[in-house]
Parts: structure tokens; C-alpha cells; sequence
């Protein structure tokens, strides 16, 4: 049954599907108009993330209904340009939740003169057919006791302070934005982040742990990335060096300027700091620029059963997990000699008690530190691999390349700012050809 009358935070995750059935992607936060203080802020559209990732904009006008589990479309065809907020324009979930107003409801006088917190907008369709911010809920400050304040409901008339310049104002909770992100993916919460102003971005960057951030930072542009890393305190950003993977860690700080990277360096723990070091000496357009220092590595003494568990590490990408380098020790790179490797389809043939020195192969060809990405690229062509070793001329392992890895180096700086097809991306039937459209007719 459609409704007409709604609270936003349900609305995230629900499918979005076209008049069809067709699925289009899922609803993740809802753009409104933000006008002068005071006035009823009008709801322009949904954010909608595709399949492909990509969050674009969809027109509130194109929306025939809204049901408990998902929202239905007049039409299969959307712009599919990256959403971009427009001046006077916010997020509702990313922007608007956790933000500190006052309230003059007569029904709930212990709140008159205080500030309370938004936790949630309800949105309604007037006759017009136009949606309304016509509800609020806000929760005031823990008193006593309890371990948080009360959540209320008031009407929008009631609500004084929520303006475009108050959300541009510092000490913003980040809450709400928090709660939607989590069980995310690193790379859907750099897109996320992407659409925000730098504001917002960098409290929410600023609130989230350690590992958490590394893992958005390594998903983000060059740009957001170097933004990002100058908000935080020195101590904090050589923190949040330490948790990414060194190749991530050198690429990033070779966007700064040698001043600025070794005052890093200097804050992080040494052992963390060794191969960051080491891959910095490495051309960036070389095996040597682009491998990681921490591929798997075994000796040949090593059974089966534990360079499995090894290639199971959650943390592993695919690539790097289908391969296993088997060295001398030390394991640590730089290593002892290296000897081989296994692919992981060898192992899931052998017995686990075996040993991995036993089906080593020791005829697949290595890459140089100094091998140009030319030649990276047609090792992965000719041996048909997604992770190949790095070793040096006294057959040492110094790390692995994998075809991500490659790709980042390969692609446009700014590839994942676009998509196939940009510039020029209009209105499209999701999987069909591009045409024009204008933003409030449904284009944006």
C-alpha cells in the first residue's frame, strides 16, 4: 500500500524500481531545499545508488509510490549523471540529521529555549503532489540518569534554526551518519562521502576509527584523499597511515610535499614506516611503485591447510589472494630467496597435510622493481595472472603486483569521479543509451 506520509530514515535501502518492476538501484538519502529560516523546506528528489555504484539524482516528481519495501518510478528512464547538491540544496540523512535547532511547541514547554537535536525529518505529500518536510523528530539532552534524551515528534512550524548557513556552522553530530554507514563497504562510503560539502566530510572522517578511515581513504581520489589527511592532527593522520596497506600509504604520501610526507613518516611507528619507505624509492609508474609489501608469503616447510587459511584472511582481495609466494625465510619482505609460488587452485587439489614446497611452480616468469607498466601489463596478458611477484636481481621477494593495483595506475587520475560515457551523460533507460534532459523535468 502506497503511503503519503513518511520519515526518512525508512526510506534508505529500499529498492527503487521502475514502472515495470525493473530494479533501477536503492534509495540512500533524500535531497530537500533548505530556503530561509522558518520556511517549510520542500523535498526535490531521492538519492539513488545504481548497481554500478554511481548515486544520481531522481526528481520526487517521478515517484508514483512509496510502500514498505520499495519506492516505484513513472518511468524506467533517469539521468544518470553523479548526484551533485546545487546551492540551497542538502542532504537529509548525510546533512540535516544530528543538527542542533529549538522548538516552541506549546505541548512540550521543558524544551522552549534549549537546543534539541534532529534525529529523523517525516516527509508528506500535499495536494499539489509536491513532498514537504512537514515533521520533525528531535531528541533533547540526556538528563539524570538516562543515557539518552527523549525522542519527540513536533511540526515543522515549531522548528526554528534550520537553515542552509546553520548547516555550514562547526561542532555538527555525526550520528545518524554513522548508523547508515555501518555494514557499508569502504568504497560505497567513499562515494558517500564524495557527495558532501568538505564540512561535513571532514567531521564525519574525523569521527570514524582508525581502520575504518584507512579503509575509505584507500577508495577515494587523489584529491579527497590529500583534503581529507590535512584535517586531522598529525599524530591522527600517521595513525590512520599505519592502518592502510603500505602501497596505499606511499601513494598518498607521495601527493604531498616531501616536507609534509616525511613529518609523517617521522610520527609512525618504524615498523610501519620501513616499507612505506621502501616502495617510496620506486618511480610510481614502475612493478616497484605499484606492488604491495605484503603479499602472502610461506616457506616451502609451510602445509596446505595453513596457506589456505592464510588465502581465507577476510581482509585479502581476491587477487592478492590467488596466489601464494613461497621464500627462504625471512617472510618479511625484503625476503630470503624466493623460491616459487602456488596458485590457489594447486592447493584446493592437494591434501592439506601436504606441503606447499612439494607443487611449487618455479617456471612462471617475475617482474623487476623497475619494470615500466607497459611491461606489468603484458605480464598479466601473457600469463593470464591478477597477481604477479616482484623480485629483485639477488632473488629477493620485495612484494607483489596485482591487476588492481595496475588499473588505478592505468585509468584516468579522476576515474572514479566518472563512469563510461561522461562527459555528456543524459537521461537513460538504466542499461540503455544516453539521451538529454532537463533537471526539474527529471534530468539534473
Amino acid at each position: 500500500m502506497s503511503v503519503s506520509k513518511v520519515f526518512v530514515a525508512r526510506l534508505v535501502g529500499l529498492a527503487v524500481l521502475g514502472p515495470d518492476g525493473e530494479s533501477i538501484g536503492r534509495v540512500r538519502d533524500v535531497v530537500i531545499g533548505v530556503r530561509l529560516s522558518g520556511q517549510q523546506p520542500r523535498v526535490l528528489g531521492l538519492a539513488v545508488e545504481l548497481t554500478t555504484r554511481r548515486r544520481i539524482f531522481v526528481p520526487m516528481l517521478r515517484v508514483t509510490a512509496i510502500e514498505p519495501n520499495a519506492v516505484t518510478l513513472n518511468t524506467g528512464t533517469v539521468s544518470l549523471r553523479r548526484l551533485h547538491l546545487r546551492p540551497g540544496e542538502a542532504l537529509a540523512i548525510g546533512q540535516v540529521l544530528d543538527t542542533q535547532v529549538r522548538i516552541d511547541d506549546p505541548d512540550l514547554p521543558d524544551f522552549a529555549d534549549i537546543d534539541v537535536t534532529i534525529v529523523d525529518l517525516g516527509i508528506e505529500q500535499t495536494r499539489t503532489r509536491d513532498w514537504m518536510v512537514a515533521r520533525v523528530a528531535i531528541r533533547g539532552h540526556r538528563r539524570g540518569l538516562r543515557r539518552r534524551g527523549d525522542t519527540h515528534v513536533v511540526e515543522w512550524s515549531h522548528v526554528h534554526g534550520l537553515t542552509h548557513s546553520a548547516l555550514n556552522l562547526p561542532g555538527q553530530g555525526v550520528a545518524q551518519v554513522l548508523l547508515q554507514f555501518e555494514g557499508m563497504r569502504a568504497a560505497d562510503v567513499a562515494n558517500a562521502l564524495r557527495e558532501l560539502p568538505p564540512k561535513r566530510r571532514d567531521e564525519i572522517a574525523a569521527a570514524l576509527d582508525d581502520e575504518r578511515l584507512a579503509d575509505v581513504l584507500q577508495e577515494l581520489p587523489p584529491d579527497d584523499q590529500t583534503d581529507v589527511l590535512a584535517q586531522l592532527d598529525t599524530e591522527r593522520a600517521a595513525d590512520v597511515l599505519e592502518a592502510m596497506d603500505p602501497d596505499d600509504a606511499a601513494d598518498l604520501l607521495g601527493e604531498l610535499p616531501d616536507i609534509e610526507a616525511e613529518a609523517l613518516l617521522e610520527k609512525m611507528d618504524p615498523e610501519d614506516s620501513a616499507p612505506v619507505r621502501r616502495l617510496l624509492l620506486h618511480s610510481p609508474d614502475t612493478a616497484g611503485g605499484l606492488m604491495t609489501s605484503e603479499p602472502i608469503i610461506v616457506t616451502a616447510s609451510t602445509t596446505i591447510a595453513e596457506a589456505l587459511a592464510r588465502v581465507r584472511d577476510p581482509d585479502l582481495t581476491p587477487a592478492a589472494a590467488s596466489i601464494v609466494f613461497v621464500v627462504r625465510p625471512p617472510t618479511a619482505t625484503p625476503t630470503g630467496k624466493y623460491l616459487g609460488c602456488v596458485h590457489i587452485q594447486a592447493l584446493l587439489r592437494e591434501p592439506p597435510a601436504n606441503i606447499v614446497g612439494g607443487i611449487l611452480d618455479t617456471d612462471l616468469a617475475h617482474l623487476r622493481p623497475d619494470d615500466s607498466l607497459e611491461t606489468v601489463t603484458r605480464y598479466f596478458a601473457t600469463y593470464n595472472l591478477v597477481c604477479g611477484p616482484v623480485v629483485d636481481d639477488e632473488r629477493h621477494l620485495l612484494g607483489a603486483v596485482s591487476v588492481d593495483d595496475l588499473l588505478d595506475e592505468i585509468l584516468p587520475r579522476d576515474w572514479r569521479e566518472s563512469e563510461p560515457g561522461e562527459p555528456g551523460v543524459g537521461e537513460s533507460p538504466v542499461g540503455g543509451n544516453t539521451g538529454t534532459g532537463d533537471r526539474r523535468a527529471g534530468g539534473r
